[in-house]
């Protein structure tokens, strides 16, 4: 649980706000938040999205949870609540970048349902869609892109999710992508149109 804020501290408002910088980049800031097992494909489909979304002109930013752990949150180990923070501190990020009209791209495994839902409640209604990176553990085991599960097996790796910590999916995600079934392109394609769906961006 984050300390609270220090009652003198007041939040400073600026004449350029959120929507003046959103309009001076002709588009909607949002944030797709992209959770999944580690293995199931986040870093790769984020990856394609934003490549997608660059391709027609759109100012992004992909925060990776590995990146993120290279410096900002460095400090933290993969404990329960250090994994909490890892996620506050990735929200407050994705929250800022938005602020200054960008559409962010998350790529965090964020084992725990309350985190997310805390995210979502930094972001403005509807700013926030929760992009479930769906593969079955066994599948995400196989795939091992990392070597990650065969260090956690042997005991190398302790709180590793999936294994001895808990996953909680989404329970209603706004997109739901089926890595065993589709491959990456499909699967980021199926981002791309629920953008256009829900007027994020324009139709290509």
């Amino acid at each position: 649980m984050s300390a609270p804020v220090h009652p003198d501290l007041t939040w400073q408002q600026h004449p350029v706000d959120r929507a003046r910088r959103a309009a001076s980049k002709q588009q909607n800031p949002c944030l797709l938040w992209f959770t999944g097992l580690s293995g199931a494909g986040k870093s790769t489909v984020a990856g394609m999205v934003e490549r997608s979304l660059a391709a027609r002109g759109a100012h992004t930013y992909l925060l990776d949870g590995d990146n993120l752990r290279h410096g900002l949150c460095r400090d933290l180990g993969f404990g329960a609540a250090d994994r909490v923070e890892n996620i506050r501190r990735a929200g407050e990020v994705a929250r800022l970048i938005t602020d200054a009209g960008l559409i962010v791209l998350s790529a965090f495994i964020s084992p725990f349902r309350s985190d997310r839902e805390l995210v979502r409640s930094l972001m403005p209604a509807g700013e926030f869609i929760e992009i479930f990176v769906d593969a079955p553990l066994d599948e995400c085991e196989r795939r091992d892109p990392k070597g990650l599960y065969l260090k956690a097996r042997a005991g190398q790796l302790p709180n590793f999710t999936g294994l001895d910590s808990p996953y909680e999916a989404p329970r209603q995600p706004e997109v739901r992508l089926d890595t065993l079934r589709d491959d990456a392109e499909t699967c980021s394609a199926q981002v791309m149109a629920y953008l256009e769906r829900s007027g994020l961006i324009a139709p290509a």
